[in-house]
């Protein structure tokens, strides 16, 4: 439930076709077009799908491609998806004629070999390769015969991540040639509701994006579709090339009643966990810079760019020094200082005025830098209630000094010994990503792979952005040990603003009466410690036999066999199953005291129009359209509360004008609507008598 468990490579291996006839290059693609529209090199792609489903922030993603041979001889058809570098496939099939062969996926380092051992034999074989800055390239190749059609369908899933306050998927569109049937469709459920849904396209002007992508969301439930037709898919009004190459994503929140919320499916668990408006925690910054040789012109300048600009969003309580190194190392300060203007102007001097030179040093230049944040910890030189972080920002590998990557990884775990994150940006492709990422992850960051290309500047100030607002550090995820058997990462260095924590594990058994997360952090001016609870109040849910308890206290979802409960703390709980069919239970409470009104339950029907004319009971009776007539208005008892009479069901009946709230448009709070409200007990309204509809001994 977790995307560390799950593979980041893998291999499309279609065993089943015979070897002889293949080609061997499968990362052959399609020829540019010589034939009529819509065929290239006697290839029609003539339909591609994309089919998301989006639940909990979990993407199930369908990618279907059909292609038939209008050449008179046997082709070469290739099928390629580019797709996030945090998904992970999970099946591909290849249907010829009618046939399906279905791949096999496999881990990193078996799928290279056999991927390798395949190409050798002549087989089809595809392989994930990296593609750009987010995505990775999946490519396959197979022949067809003359007349025959393809279909390739790649399923893949993803964990989307909240980033700046948001959750964002990234579809790749790449045709490479106009296609009759082209569609992106996304349905989204989220059982916290969704607060915000957009698309945007890269590769296409707005107004044009706008005639072929519909969005909606209401709710839970959220829906994007985008379905370009041939003329909207023109580079031009005339051309037969495809505008359609870039990125297409989709954007989207959910509402965020408590800072955390609990989903329980089928024996799982997942926690998220997002708190706003806290205070933002001072932090000292060790920014360690790459000034070698290799850094010279315009990877310098950008540096120096992105540097000014993250000058200009430091707060006046953060701390800060530059730790510059080449063959050797040098410092803006002696020790970190606080940025002041002034110091931040000094600091802007220094920034301008730096120069490349010489070999890299990435030992000593970090050890300098974790050496300044532990002195200035220790010295008390910075407030007690900050953090501290090294940024590192370098475009090759080590060559003068430690250069052995084992060595200074060793070395730099040693020197911070867990008590702050690393985060190393690596500066275009000529140096070792992998010792830079690993390095990063064992000291509680990550590493980011800054591309060449003219927003160099802009990638590292965004990176700057992700965390440079901390609400929260040393922030501890706690489950009772009995009530789970597996769990993900539960600790974490930092919580960045407009982020997001997610824990799973795996409950005991199918009843959580003991389960409570209880979620630990060091605040700006205060320790904080939040909690989601389960116990067992008043609300029973069975499957089957099997009971599980929980309390008007909790914020908690349970997803099961097609019914979906979810309870927002103290005010309501929303129980949906089948197609779109959904109650509400709302909680009135009143004063303690009070002589005889007690707390009691709403019980409200959202989507009434999807039950049938046989539904009966209290309710039932009134959900298809009945007769009924009110008039001879005139003053109450209560002059702000006028009578009337009420002719229904061949009854004529005394009814006073009042206010109610409907719950149908906001589930939480319900909008105060005019009605009549009928005396004793309903009698002359409702079938029968009101005793008929009462259960003793409910709770």
């Amino acid at each position: 439930m977790a995307s560390a468990w799950w593979p980041c490579l893998t291999l499309a291996l279609l065993s089943g076709l015979a070897a002889s006839g293949f080609p061997r290059s499968p990362f052959q693609l399609l020829g540019k077009r010589s034939l009529p529209e819509g065929v290239a090199d006697g290839i029609e792609v003539y339909s591609t799908k994309i089919n998301s489903k989006v639940t909990s922030r979990f993407a199930h993603n369908v990618v279907t491609t059909r292609a038939v041979n209008r050449a008179d001889t046997a082709k070469e058809v290739s099928f390629d998806v580019e797709l996030p570098k945090t998904a992970f496939i999970t099946n591909f099939t290849l249907t010829i004629d009618g046939v399906t062969y279905p791949g096999n996926v496999k881990e990193k380092e078996v799928a290279k070999k056999q991927y390798e051992k395949a190409v050798s034999q002549g087989k089809t074989a595809g392989l994930v390769k990296a593609s750009g800055r987010k995505l990775e390239k999946f490519t396959v190749s197979v022949n067809v015969a003359a007349g025959s059609k393809v279909t390739f369908e790649l399923t893949y899933e993803e964990l989307l991540k909240r980033h700046k306050g948001k959750y964002e998927m990234y579809l790749k569109v790449q045709p490479k040639q106009l296609v009759k049937h082209f569609e992106i469709d996304v349905d989204i459920f989220e059982p916290q509701g969704i607060s915000m849904l957009d698309a945007e396209a890269s590769f296409i002007t707005n107004d044009l994006l706008g005639s072929a992508l519909t969005k909606s969301f209401s709710g839970k439930k959220g829906h994007v579709s985008f379905k370009p037709s041939l003329d909207q898919q023109r580079s031009c009004p005339t051309c037969t090339d495809s505008l359609l190459n870039g990125d297409f994503t989709i954007i989207y929140d959910v509402n965020r009643e408590s800072p955390g919320n609990v989903q329980i499916v089928n024996g799982y668990f997942v926690h998220f966990f997002a708190p706003q408006g806290l205070p933002v925690v001072p932090k000292n910054v060790a920014f360690v810079i790459d000034i070698s040789g290799s850094m010279a012109g315009r990877k310098l300048e950008q540096t120096k760019e992105a540097l000014l600009r993250i000058l200009e969003d430091m707060k006046e309580e953060d701390y800060l020094n530059f730790i510059l190194f080449s063959g050797d190392v040098s410092t803006w300060k002696e020790h970190l200082v606080q940025a002041t203007p002034e110091n931040l102007q000094e600091a802007r001097t220094f920034v301008k005025s730096m120069e490349d030179k010489g070999m890299t040093n990435i030992n000593d230049g970090l050890l300098r830098g974790i050496s300044m944040l532990n002195k200035a910890r220790e010295e008390h030189r910075v407030p007690e209630r900050s953090t501290s972080i090294v940024i590192m920002l370098t475009d090759g590998d080590a060559n003068v000094g430690e250069s052995r990557p084992e060595k200074i990884q060793e070395n730099v775990r040693n020197a911070i010994g867990g008590k702050f994150p690393l985060y190393n940006l690596g500066f275009g492709n000529n140096l070792n990503y992998n010792f830079l990422e690993n390095m990063a992850l064992e000291n509680h960051g990550f590493a980011r792979r800054i591309y060449e290309d003219s927003d160099a500047d802009l990638q590292l100030q965004g990176f700057y952005e992700e965390v440079a607002n901390p609400l929260l550090t040393g922030v501890e995820m706690e489950y009772p040990e009995n009530a789970i058997l597996g769990l993900t990462q539960n600790t974490y260095q930092h919580f960045y603003d407009g982020s997001e924590i997610v824990v799973a594990g795996r409950l005991v058994g199918e009843d959580v009466n003991s389960f409570k997360a209880d979620v630990k952090g060091h605040g700006a001016t205060n320790d904080l410690t939040f909690t989601e609870e389960v116990t067992t109040e008043k609300i029973t849910l069975w499957n089957r036999a099997v009971p599980s308890t929980f309390s008007w206290l909790d914020t908690v979802t349970v997803t099961q066999d097609g019914l979906s409960m979810m309870i927002n703390r103290k005010k309501n709980m929303v129980v949906s199953f089948g197609d779109g069919v959904t109650f509400v239970v709302v909680l009135h409470q009143v004063w303690k005291k009070h002589p005889v009104h007690r707390d009691f339950l709403g019980f409200y029907v959202v989507d009434s129009h999807r039950m049938s004319a046989q539904t009966h009971g209290l309710l039932g009776q009134f959900f298809q359209p009945f007769d009924f007539k009110v008039s001879d208005i005139r003053p109450g008892s209560d002059p702000t509360k006028p009578d009337a009479t009420l002719v229904v069901k061949n009854h004529q009946l005394t009814v006073t004008r009042g206010s109610q709230k409907d719950y149908r448009k906001d589930a939480n709070i319900g909008t105060k609507v005019v009605c009549w409200f009928v005396h004793n007990n309903g009698e002359g309204l409702i079938d029968g008598v009101h005793t008929d509809y009462i259960v003793p001994n409910l709770f």
